[in-house]
């Protein structure tokens, strides 16, 4: 558990500091080795377009990161009399109140608070995913993976220009690092260059584990089911795929699409004020 808890402070202070240098990089590296001329440069050059394709990523994939910290899975265990004395875990198994429990439910003991929908705990925002965030949550994966993919392109052509190297191979891409590394031992090599070819590779494995963990969630959601119900056997209510799509991510989903906003509160409120 103490690691555990370890890895949720690690993990966050990790991803910002990643996405710092990433921004760094791009603004102060990347974009300005595009421009040849900025006296001559027309308004709609393939390095403004670049710049302004980088940030619309960024601020949506920090946007929704936000969100996903603000809009907490909200602690059912509060409203709920478990009785003196009584630990929320037994009262999730059945222990101490059988057939009380609601369905879908969890209690998280890094973030000790009983959620509607728990999907997972995710360490690198710290937090519960659940029918609050969920949303956000997918959003802040495909923008995350579409940023680094965008700064893999950018940091390629930058170091093609640089190393007056091509791509044109594809094998050329998965030498690059072993090559790279006998050359910046012996000298021939920059550090600040091979800073950037292993950016590169970490860029490469974060965006397609991005991509690949929001393909998952999206096919979850597409059923209807979440991590922790497929994890633990559950069995869910058969829906429509197109109410399980809009449970997730409400009528105005392509308003969330295109900028961060908060996620529709959960069906749990929704049914407490009525």
């Amino acid at each position: 558990m103490l690691v555990l808890r370890l890895l949720n402070v690690v993990a966050p202070a990790y991803f910002l500091c990643i996405s710092l240098v990433t921004f760094v990089l791009q603004i102060f590296v990347f974009i300005p080795s595009m421009f040849r001329d900025p006296s001559t440069t027309p308004l709609f050059s393939p390095a403004l377009l670049h710049g302004a394709l980088f940030l619309f990523l960024s601020a949506n994939a920090l946007g929704n990161y936000v969100l996903v910290i603000q809009s907490s899975p909200e602690d059912l265990g509060k409203d709920l009399n478990l009785g003196k004395g009584a630990e929320v875990a037994d009262w999730l198994d059945g222990s101490r109140s059988p057939g009380s429990a609601l369905p879908s439910t969890h209690f998280c003991r890094l973030c000790a608070r009983v959620t509607q929908r728990h999907d997972h705990h995710c360490f690198f925002t710290g937090n519960c995913i659940g029918s609050r965030n969920m949303r956000n949550f997918i959003m802040f994966c495909l923008y995350t993976s579409l940023a680094c993919l965008d700064s893999l392109v950018a940091g390629m052509a930058y170091i093609s220009a640089t190393l007056s190297m091509s791509f044109a191979d594809p094998l050329a891409f998965l030498t690059l690092l072993p090559h790279s590394i006998s050359q910046f031992f012996s000298g021939a090599l920059l550090s600040s260059e091979m800073f950037v070819i292993l950016m590169l590779y970490l860029w490469l494995g974060i965006g397609l584990a991005c991509a690949g963990f929001c393909c998952h969630q999206l096919l979850l959601i597409l059923r209807g089911q979440t991590r922790y119900q497929v994890r633990k056997g559950m069995v869910v209510r058969a829906r429509p795929w197109r109410e399980n799509l809009q449970e997730v991510f409400g009528k105005k989903w392509l308003l969330g699409l295109l900028i961060p906003v908060q996620n529709v509160e959960s069906s749990y409120r929704r049914q407490k004020e009525k």
